[in-house]
């Protein structure tokens, strides 16, 4: 977990001069389930590799979303996953987070991961508060369900409200939702997340498929060595 050494709610004064929004707040210790479902499993970072385009493709977490530079204090969000097409990487960072007048757009997409600290507001002012961002999806994930209320959930803005997004149960332990955004199912599988390509038919590519897909590769040629050895001896 961070630890912010500049007091959450203050603002950075760079040499520049340039507007810099400031740190989020120090999380609660139980939403450690955003770095479990998100950051230690490496499907955030498979989700930035699947989109490709880090020039103009933000997959971010822990920064502030506002509207333009004097909003702060009347609307601010900071998500656990955010996703945005057609943008610019380093304004984002110049102010630490995504301000929507710089942009230009709000972002794509944005999830929150359930925790026993946050489900109320997740599911409640957040909503609402995404909504009035006029951002495209929102998305919740929740991994036993207690907490939401629903193990997977997502609404589309549509006439700048959020209408719900279909959730097929696939089977007792699958549960889906197709986000147009990302151009990719969101999946609750036993309680994990997953990235469900329709192009493919498969998941997205991530830390452990990589590693299996090289290590069956491997045991491959050492078969096949094996077998041009004994056919040579």
């Amino acid at each position: 977990m961070t630890s912010h050494t500049r007091k959450p709610g203050t603002f950075a004064s760079p040499s520049s001069g340039r507007f810099r929004l400031p740190e989020i707040p120090e999380r609660e210790p139980d939403e450690v389930t955003q770095f479990d479902e998100l950051f230690k499993t490496g499907r955030s970072h498979a989700l930035a590799v699947h989109l490709g385009n880090p020039e103009t493709t933000l997959v971010e977490a822990d920064r502030w979303i506002i509207a333009e530079p004097g909003t702060f204090r009347d609307l601010a969000r900071y998500p656990d996953l955010l996703v945005a097409f057609d943008v610019d990487p380093s304004a984002y960072e110049a102010s630490n987070g995504y301000v929507i007048s710089e942009q230009g757009k709000p972002p794509d997409f944005v999830l929150e991961v359930a925790s026993v600290s946050t489900a109320n507001t997740d599911t409640g002012v957040k909503r609402e508060d995404y909504a009035r961002m006029l951002i495209p999806e929102y998305w919740r994930f929740d991994k036993t369900g207690q907490h939401h209320g629903t193990r997977l959930a997502g609404d589309r803005l549509e006439n700048g409200v959020y209408v719900p997004i279909d959730i097929d149960e696939l089977s007792a332990d699958v549960l889906q939702g197709y986000s147009e955004a990302l151009g990719l199912y969101l999946r609750w599988e036993r309680g994990e997340l997953g990235w469900h390509d329709p192009a493919t038919g498969r998941h997205i590519s991530t830390f452990d498929t990589e590693r299996a897909a090289r290590l069956r590769a491997e045991e491959r040629i050492r078969e096949l060595e094996a077998q041009l050895n004994r056919q040579n001896s």
